[in-house]
C-alpha cells in the first residue's frame, strides 16, 4: 500500500479478499484500523453470475445443476464448489470478526447499487466520513447494459461505464433448482442479516 497522509484516504480492491481465509490476518497485521467494504447480492444470483462468467471461457464445463448439486433429488448443495461457497456470507464474516469490529466493516447491497447507486455510495462516503459528493447528478442508466454508469456532470468527457465482462445475460436456470438454492441459502441469509442488523431481502 502506498505512503498515506492522515488526510488522505487510500483504497484498494479486490474480489477474492472476503473469501480468503488469511485475508483478515494480513490486513490487521498490516493496519487493524482499516475499515472495509464489502458488496454482496442474492447468493443464488451470484452463483448463477459466477457460472454465466466461466462459461463464456470454459464452454465445456458441465452444468450449473451438476456443479451445485451432490445430490439434486435429495436437494444436497456441493458447498465445496466455489460459486455456492461464495455465497455463504456469515461463515466469511465469522473469519473476519476475529480480527475486525464489525463497526469497521460496510455492506453495500449488489441490488441497490444497481437500483439507486448515488444513495449506496452516499451511504459508503458516510461510512468513510467523507462529505456527500457523488448524487444522482453523477449518474444514468444504460438501458443496453442494464446497469448505472458514472458521468462527471461538469464534463463532456465520456461516462464511465463497466468493462464488457459486465451484464451479459445469465444463463437459464429451472425453476426449481433456483427454489432448492433459495431453501439453502435462507437459514445462512437469516444469520448475516441478524449479525449486520441489515436486511438485504434475499427471499
Amino acid at each position: 500500500m502506498p505512503r498515506t497522509l492522515d488526510s488522505q484516504i487510500t483504497l484498494e480492491k479486490t474480489p477474492s479478499y472476503f473469501v480468503t481465509r488469511e485475508a483478515p490476518r494480513r490486513i490487521a497485521s498490516m493496519s487493524s484500523n482499516t475499515r472495509l467494504i464489502v458488496v454482496v447480492r442474492n447468493p443464488v444470483t451470484r452463483a448463477i453470475s459466477d457460472y454465466t462468467q466461466t462459461l463464456s471461457k470454459k464452454p465445456d464445463i458441465p452444468t450449473f445443476e451438476e456443479l451445485a448439486f451432490q445430490n439434486r433429488s435429495q436437494g444436497l448443495v456441493d458447498t465445496s464448489w466455489n460459486a455456492i461457497r461464495i455465497g455463504m456470507y456469515i461463515l466469511h464474516l465469522e473469519n473476519w470478526l476475529q480480527y475486525f469490529r464489525l463497526s469497521q466493516i460496510h455492506f453495500v447491497s449488489g441490488e441497490r447499487l444497481i437500483t439507486d447507486p448515488a444513495g449506496e455510495l452516499g451511504r459508503v462516503q458516510d461510512f468513510l466520513g467523507l462529505k456527500r459528493i457523488i448524487t444522482d447528478k453523477h449518474f444514468y442508466f444504460n438501458r443496453t447494459k442494464g446497469f448505472p454508469c458514472l458521468k462527471k456532470p461538469e464534463s463532456s468527457s465520456q461516462p464511465r461505464c463497466l468493462g464488457k465482462s459486465k451484464g451479459r445475460t445469465h444463463v437459464q436456470i429451472d425453476r426449481e433448482v433456483i427454489e432448492q438454492l433459495r431453501d439453502f441459502y435462507r437459514p445462512f441469509n437469516i444469520k448475516f442479516y441478524e449479525m449486520v442488523g441489515q436486511d438485504f431481502r434475499w427471499d
